[in-house]
């Protein structure tokens, strides 16, 4: 069955994205239509079925869609999802404003879709989140997880446009031998690493390393994972990488869990120590599957400890892909 879709926040990073994923999946819609600011509305935008005027976001009437992707922050989804699911419009929203609503499903489909039940309001995680979640997925339902630790070295997309932009900005001045400045970071981010993403709460995590935390557990359905996480901000382009340490109920064998990733869809494995063959920013950017790699034993937790990278795109997996998925899950519903 064929849906009205509806993007909003069509000009952005993510809204973007979710045209692109839409498109290379083939995902069969009766009507599309782009939404945006006033800034941007009554501009074309070009897509890959032709050139489409972007309209404007807080006018639209969601009684004539039926599914709406969400690409906008702020307070915006909190004022308008209740209008769109009043008006029998299904939203996916990519913010994280109702992540945490009880009533709200998370969702990584190859995790949990049957969270989806009939909400008409679904939440897609956090990018971080979304990238170490099926390779944890894995360990959790095989091994059991005792202990989960992550230390993260997130792109400079996750910022948005922004972002993207500081970073060749600062690099150009940089190499000229000119004061990088900063705007969007704290401090200067070519030729550096910030340890310091979105605010910092009371216990001296930063709510970003929260979002893992809470979102997790909430994805996986187990509030007693006990997970900590340092994120840090490094001078890439696009692609999050995390180095995760778990300590394991069950003795886990670094050969058998290298084997149960390849054949986990939504997982590449890039393990080659010989080859120099592991996951990387720069082969995991604009790729749907999240790499894996440096698969061993812990030192610390011997047997019952596994250490492994990871690395993904995550304007994809993180954020655009997820939500796809999450309207194919939809699809079939219907």
């Amino acid at each position: 069955m064929a849906l009205r879709v509806a993007i909003f926040g069509a000009t952005g990073m993510v809204g973007r994205e979710v045209t692109k994923v839409l498109h290379k999946r083939a995902f069969p819609f009766a009507s599309l239509r782009f939404f945006a600011s006033e800034r941007s509305a009554g501009r074309q935008l070009e897509t890959p079925w032709g050139s489409k005027t972007i309209e404007l976001a807080d006018t639209a009437d969601f009684s004539e869609f039926d599914l709406a992707f969400f690409a906008i922050g702020g307070g915006w989804p909190k004022q308008f999802a209740p209008r769109a699911v009043a008006a029998g419009c299904t939203v996916i929203d990519n913010s994280s404003t109702f992540r945490y609503d009880d009533g709200v499903p998370l969702v990584i489909p190859e995790i949990n879709p049957g969270a989806i039940g009939s909400a008409k309001l679904i939440a897609n995680p956090n990018c971080t989140t979304a990238i170490a979640a099926i390779p944890l997925w894995n360990i959790y339902t095989r091994y059991g997880l005792r202990k989960v630790i992550i230390s993260t070295y997130q792109a400079t997309s996750g910022a948005g446009n922004g972002g993207m932009a500081e970073l060749e900005h600062a690099t150009r001045r940089a190499l000229a031998g000119e004061a990088p400045g900063c705007k969007v970071f704290k401090h200067p981010i070519a030729f550096n690493l910030i340890p310091h993403i979105d605010a910092f709460q009371d216990n001296l995590y930063t709510r970003e390393e929260m979002k893992v935390v809470w979102e997790t557990r909430k994805i996986f359905g187990d509030n007693s994972i006990p997970v900590s996480c340092t994120c840090v901000r490094i001078p890439t382009m696009r692609a999050h990488s995390e180095s995760i340490v778990v300590e394991t109920r069950d003795p886990v064998d670094p050969s058998a869990v290298r084997e149960l990733f390849r054949s986990t869809p939504g997982i590449v494995v890039k393990d080659d120590i010989s080859g120099c063959v592991y996951p990387m920013p720069l082969t995991a950017s604009e790729q749907f599957d999240v790499e894996v790699g440096r698969i061993r034993r812990n030192l610390v937790f011997g047997d019952h400890g596994l250490e492994f990278f990871v690395c993904g795109d995550q304007i994809l997996k993180g954020a655009a892909l997820n939500a796809v998925q999450i309207g194919e899950l939809l699809l079939k519903k219907n």
